[in-house]
């Protein structure tokens, strides 16, 4: 399978064994190759792993072999008659983030790869440091003040070396690229390089393969977008195939104290709104400028996307009505709940929805 990086802004193809962690004009990497037909003949239902999909996945080699620790083929379990939860915290590093880190650290150690560095709210730090360590690539981790102190303590368990950094998530961010531009370090960054995109698609496979459908309502949670995204291209995946024969409706989440794509999409904006991000339980949502933010509304555009706002005052409640039923997940997750329950409030109907259970309770009791 030939595999190229295409720029979302200018349209160069480069390799993707280019270190490059975005072109020349700045916009960022997509993939572009011959992607087959989707067909559950070629899940290889032996493995036992997200890469049970990797027919549908842009890989070259059997490197992932010895990156996978099992990540995927999380339950589906009914919290009621209209909610089912995709169990997506059962995973090695207790986040849905595994998807991804085990694909983009499949794709760097097959480059020759050897020192990555990551921003992240957390989860996706602690997984790229876990699949890092796995296979001996040196790695480092900027992770904003305020971040759970669990989440630093497995991230540093794993072999990483992690920098706390003053101020805002977006701030975090800024620092980590100055040094990839400043030292030409690998960005191993779960927003830039498009093949943490190929794992997070499998998310979708494996609900039609478990329910031998798609739900008619599916939530995600929308920060930097990286569920969202390869959720959406897994999805036009399956209605290009004709495995299903209409898009399900999507409702987008974000927290009322950071929602630049609500903000957008009521004013009509092609780009995410400025905002100013307050403090929030749901950190893991909590990105002012996302920088896949024109693609993501474009697919909110497209599908006439509903954005719901996380009230704050909801998400400690709804984490509370969760673990009394025996779901133990992180405030980022409750707000997923929440948020189900305030498309209740809006609408009424809410039968045959689906939400992801994306972080595990005691990553975030602190």
């Amino acid at each position: 399978m030939k595999v190229l990086y295409r720029c979302t802004k200018c349209g160069k193809t480069s390799e993707v064994t280019t270190r490059a962690p975005k072109c020349e004009c700045g916009g960022l990497w997509k993939l572009q190759y011959d992607l087959p037909k989707f067909d559950e003949a070629l899940i290889d239902r032996d493995e036992w792993s997200i890469f049970r999909s990797r027919k549908f996945m842009p890989l070259n080699d059997e490197t992932w072999r010895d990156v996978t620790m099992g990540e995927g083929m999380t339950p589906v379990v009914r919290f009621d008659k209209d909610l089912l939860l995709k169990m997506d915290y059962c995973m090695p590093t207790l986040s849905f983030k595994d998807r991804g880190a085990a694909v983009l650290v499949s794709h760097c150690r097959s480059i020759g790869v050897d020192s990555v560095v990551q921003d992240s709210s957390g989860n996706a730090g602690n997984s790229v440091a876990a699949y890092s360590g796995r296979v001996g690539i040196e790695c480092e981790i900027f992770v904003p003040e305020g971040t759970s102190p669990k989440k630093i303590d497995m991230i540093k368990a794993h072999g990483s070396k992690v920098n706390v950094v003053p101020g805002s998530r977006d701030h975090c961010a800024d620092v980590c690229r100055a040094k990839v531009a400043g030292e030409g370090k690998y960005y191993c960054n779960h927003v830039y390089n498009p093949f943490f995109y190929e794992g997070t698609r499998t998310y979708i496979y494996e609900v039609f393969e478990q329910l031998h459908r798609i739900p008619k309502r599916i939530f995600l949670p929308l920060g930097n977008g990286t569920l969202f995204l390869g959720s959406l291209f897994a999805l036009e995946h399956l209605l290009a195939s004709g495995v299903i024969k209409k898009m399900p409706e999507i409702i987008a989440i974000q927290s009322e104290h950071c929602a630049p794509f609500a903000e957008a999409k009521r004013l009509g904006l092609k780009t995410p709104a400025q905002v100013t991000p307050k403090p929030t339980l749901a950190e893991g949502i909590a990105i002012g400028q996302p920088m896949r933010g024109g693609e993501i509304l474009e697919f909110i555009y497209k599908y006439d996307i509903e954005v719901v706002e996380i009230p704050e005052e909801a998400i400690l409640p709804a984490r509370a009505a969760l673990a009394a039923k025996g779901i133990y997940c992180e405030h980022t997750t409750a707000g997923n709940y929440a948020a189900y329950l305030r498309y209740k409030e809006l609408h009424g109907d809410a039968s045959d929805s689906l939400i992801t259970m994306c972080g595990a309770g005691l990553k975030s009791d602190h």
